[in-house]
């Protein structure tokens, strides 16, 4: 077997995802144990205030050092619960973004958890850093699950297209039959907005099948407002985050749309996050789209991608059709990611991040 942990905290900040993964046969990628670890309260409100672009220096510093020591309880937890703890050739941390600024005069990318403390806590050697080289051969170091997806759910017959629904949303193309990704790119937000309106108004996490959002109705007026944002807009490649889709943002469009009810709100952001993913994929038809991520739990969400996408002959489903359960998606992917530097193997895809070539990506940190 050949063993690899993949660890991923994403821009929902709903928990360290770990997992082990047997990347034996090419191509192939099997899930032989999961583990989630959730984020102390205290550390989540550091971070959420660092997304938001506040706290200072030290706060950085101490969220680097509390998250390594986090990814490196979630990696030995998942070693001692997997029926086959060993040997582990490497871990990949994707660590936790706290800002993602692609575009400007000194684009940067910036992610917390010290890759030293994993290597030393677990005794596993770690690769980490994964975006910042991309970004140094002017790409915009995301998405980089698209290489990963290719790899693993590519097909010689069916064109497909992968959608991730974290906190935002991003799609990975493959075409029928292709040597690479054709296209990867953020659609704008997943669950990022929808999570925020619900722990304003119900103090919940994010809301439950998207109950609420079915309860409410859609404004069309408000849904207008947000479509204005002119990143939907703009050609691939591109990237974005929290840094846009925020509360912050959201609030600036409801001042131009007020009288709205916190349901309608719900039901108009959950047709948002729909509408333009909906909108960014390929025309080519028959198309499979397969949704991995939170967002696929969504059950009104789901039901609203099928509503839009199936009456022009594109299928909706999820990656447990294609052998992976969908949570753990993007943590395989970075468990892959690792192999690919450890192997001196590109992990980009420049098509999708823009960036000047192919590129080995990461930092390798000795156990």
């Amino acid at each position: 077997m050949a063993l690899y942990i993949g660890l991923m905290s994403g821009t929902s900040m709903d928990g360290v995802d770990a997992a082990l993964v047997d990347l034996t046969e090419a191509g192939g990628a099997s899930l032989i144990a999961t583990h989630t670890e959730a984020i102390p309260a205290r550390l989540l409100k550091t971070l959420t205030l660092l997304s938001q672009n506040q706290g200072t220096p030290d706060d950085i510093g101490h969220c680097d050092r509390a998250l390594g020591e986090l990814f490196a309880t979630a990696a030995n937890t998942l070693i001692r619960k997997s029926p086959e703890p060993g040997p582990i050739r490497a871990i990949g941390s994707h660590g936790q973004t706290i800002r993602h600024v692609p575009e400007g005069a000194h684009p940067f990318t910036l992610q917390l958890g010290d890759p030293n403390i994993i290597a030393e806590r677990t005794g596993v050697t770690t690769v980490a850093d994964l975006r910042r080289r991309d970004m140094a051969a002017g790409g915009q170091g995301a998405p980089l699950v698209p290489a990963f997806h290719h790899a693993v759910f590519g097909s010689k017959t069916e064109s497909r297209v992968l959608v991730n629904i974290g906190g935002i949303a991003n799609i990975s193309w493959l075409p029928a039959g292709s040597q690479s990704a054709g296209a990867g790119f953020d659609t704008g937000p997943g669950n990022a907005l929808m999570d925020g309106w619900t722990r304003r108004h119900l103090d919940e996490p994010f809301d439950r099948n998207g109950d609420w959002a079915a309860s409410g109705r859609l404004d069309t007026r408000l849904l207008e407002e947000l479509l204005q944002e002119p990143y939907f807009g703009r050609a691939a490649p591109k990237s974005t985050g929290k840094e846009l889709f925020n509360t912050h943002w959201l609030d600036e469009k409801l001042d131009k749309a007020p009288g709205v009810s916190p349901a309608d709100v719900q039901r108009t952001l959950l047709e948002l996050t729909a509408l333009t993913i909906a909108r960014h994929l390929p025309e080519m038809r028959p198309l499979a789209v397969y949704v991995c991520g939170g967002g696929s739990r969504n059950i009104a969400l789901m039901n609203r991608l099928r509503a839009l996408l199936e009456p022009g002959n594109a299928s909706v489903g999820t990656t447990s059709e294609l052998g992976i359960d969908p949570q753990w998606i993007e943590a395989a992917a970075f468990a892959w990611l690792a192999r690919q530097t450890l192997e001196g193997l590109a992990g980009n895809v420049p098509a999708v991040t823009g960036a000047s070539g192919e590129r080995i990506l990461g930092g390798i940190y000795p156990a």
